[in-house]
């Protein structure tokens, strides 16, 4: 600083008289974040070869946020083990062999995996009322009835015993070597690993930054990561695109959509028949009710209606897969996906349509910070020499494309706030904020869905077996997922201000009856603020979409399509 004329003679001297103090970097790790990093590891390697991430000395910007990270794993494995107690208990990991030292026997688990905060046990005696337990520490603890109520007996297919625990044998027996979880001083709970797998992952949906991911209930369990490797069906969160093709064919939210019985046939002659979840039919219905409730038999008029090629046109478009079958099972969600890379879609209705793509790296510096990749190609001019104030920052262009109709991707993002206000999002209602979602269910329960959304912060959640099989008679997207959902939305938005979402020029918001979807009368109880585009004409009377389908057989249940689907 004297060199440079910035100070004097003398207070260059007094200050080398100052001793140096070292103010430390205070260094943020997450222990979290492990599914993370190995996304991270394949790329670097797969990009700049394995010596590169070993001992190229590199610097990599993530976008990774560790408190987000923090509260997905905490979601989603609290969803598991609540889902999971739901199904019963399957019993222990392992029984002490006859003869065996039980001590000896738990000792063989002392390098196991354990979820944070369990341990393993091994049960030493139980009466009606309590099991006596010694853990690997050799202390000793009792789990109470009580800590064990959930544990009625698992049966096939995800169902459970109708027999209630009444006692603590009724559960577990000497020799039991199971996993427990300290309540109080040395009370226990009973504890049990999931059976069923997830995934989670929060993105940004104006950039496409993946914010916290977390593929599974934990990596040092299973590696294997359920939102970018596993293909699953969807279900009915593949339905909102279907609506927004229609939208962009001249549907409106209000459009009546005829629900009533369809069998089709296929071309080994046997019949698909269709239905609801709710097993009923509602007869014309509006666009926005057919989403808000899911309604599968008002998707596939729709989906014939506008052509199942437009469908897979958006399919494609929002990147959601690259092999969907035409046909309009298709339409329900029977094509597969990725967690991933339907969040991701879900994040381009939202921004109003521009594309994005997920993004986990930001830049990569060798070890002379020379920047070796960066995810933004854009280029500031004038940056050089600027200093960082906000009044002097650089404008940078939007380069992102915009492959959707601004209105109609709002329009879909307001039906679904619907979905959480009066459809099958109903369990996120609690949280009181600006919020959308669709929930999505295979076939036979197999696999569950729940994509959902603030402005600002997209989330998808999946809940499967990894070998496909039922979760259980009664296990939806809003039933299972939808709780996941909500209790990382309830911490990841607790200090954010709860913004409405982002309104285009080119839509109005009309006050509409929401059963009729017909403009509010005075004394209307059921209104809601719909969306239309500004060239909508409200007094037009809306055609029953699918109402001149021609029933012909004896039942009058199978339409005249005049082909094969």
């Amino acid at each position: 600083m004297f060199a440079n004329g910035y100070i004097s003679a003398e207070e260059a001297a007094e200050a080398t008289k100052e001793p140096i103090v070292l103010n430390r970097r205070i260094k943020k790790l997450t222990e979290d974040g492990q599914y993370y990093a190995e996304e991270v590891r394949r790329f670097v390697v797969n990009q700049f070869g394995e010596n590169s991430i070993y001992l190229g000395g590199l610097s990599i910007r993530t976008g990774l946020d560790p408190q987000l990270q923090k509260y997905a794993v905490e979601a989603l494995q609290d969803g598991l083990i609540e889902h999971d107690r739901k199904h019963g208990w399957r019993g222990p990991i392992a029984r002490v062999e006859e003869g065996q030292n039980a001590l000896e026997a738990l000792k063989k688990y002392e390098n196991a995996y354990a979820p944070k905060n369990w341990q393993y046990a091994v049960v030493e005696n139980v009466s009606d009322s309590e099991a006596t337990i010694l853990l690997l520490n050799e202390e000793r603890g009792t789990i109470p009835l009580s800590e064990m109520k959930w544990g009625k007996k698992a049966l096939e297919k995800g169902r459970i015993s109708a027999t209630e625990v009444k006692k603590a044998t009724d559960v577990l027996k000497p020799g039991d070597i199971i996993f427990v979880n300290k309540k109080k001083d040395k009370t226990y709970t009973l504890q049990q690993m999931p059976a069923a797998e997830g995934a989670l992952v929060a993105l940004d949906p104006h950039t496409g930054r993946v914010l916290a991911m977390q593929g599974g209930f934990a990596f040092e369990r299973n590696q294997f990561n359920r939102v970018v490797q596993a293909y699953r069906q969807p279900g009915s969160s593949f339905k909102p695109f279907v609506y927004t093709a229609a939208l962009d064919s001249g549907y409106t939210p209000s459009s009546l959509i005829l629900d009533a019985p369809i069998v089709m046939e296929n071309v080994d002659g046997s019949k698909w028949k269709p239905e609801n979840y709710s097993k009923q039919f509602y007869g014309p219905t509006t666009l926005r009710v057919g989403i808000e409730k899911s309604r599968n038999l008002m998707t596939i008029r729709l989906a014939q209606a506008i052509g199942m090629k437009k469908v897979l046109q958006y399919g494609k478009k929002f990147n959601i897969s690259d092999k969907l079958e035409p046909n309009l099972a298709t339409a329900l969600g029977a094509g597969e996906t990725t967690l991933l890379r339907l969040t991701t879609a879900y994040g381009m209705l939202v921004n109003g349509g521009k594309k994005i793509s997920p993004i986990f790296i930001d830049r990569i510096q060798d070890r002379n910070g020379r920047t070796i990749y960066k995810e933004d190609s854009r280029s500031c001019v004038g940056c050089a020499g600027v200093e960082a104030s906000p009044d002097e920052a650089p404008i940078l262009s939007d380069e992102r494309e915009q492959i959707q109709d601004p209105a109609s991707a709002y329009q879909m993002v307001n039906i679904l706030t619907g979905v959480i206000q009066r459809g099958t999002g109903s369990v996120v209602r609690s949280l009181k904020r600006n919020l959308g979602a669709k929930s999505g269910t295979s076939n036979d329960n197999i696999d569950a869905w729940f994509i959902g959304f603030s402005p600002d912060l997209v989330v998808g959640v999946w809940v499967g077996h990894d070998t496909p099989q039922p979760l259980g008679p009664h296990d939806t997207g809003g039933g299972v997922a939808a709780p996941i959902f909500r209790e990382f939305m309830r911490k990841a938005l607790a200090n954010k201000t709860d913004i409405p979402f982002r309104v285009p020029d080119s839509v109005k918001l009309v006050r509409v009856n929401a059963t009729t979807g017909k403009p509010a009368k005075p004394g209307d109880t059921n209104v809601i603020m719909e969306a239309f585009r500004l060239d909508t004409d409200l007094s037009k009377p809306e055609k029953v979409v699918g109402k001149d389908i021609t029933l012909h057989s004896d039942n009058d249940t199978t339409p005249d399509l005049g082909g094969i689907y």
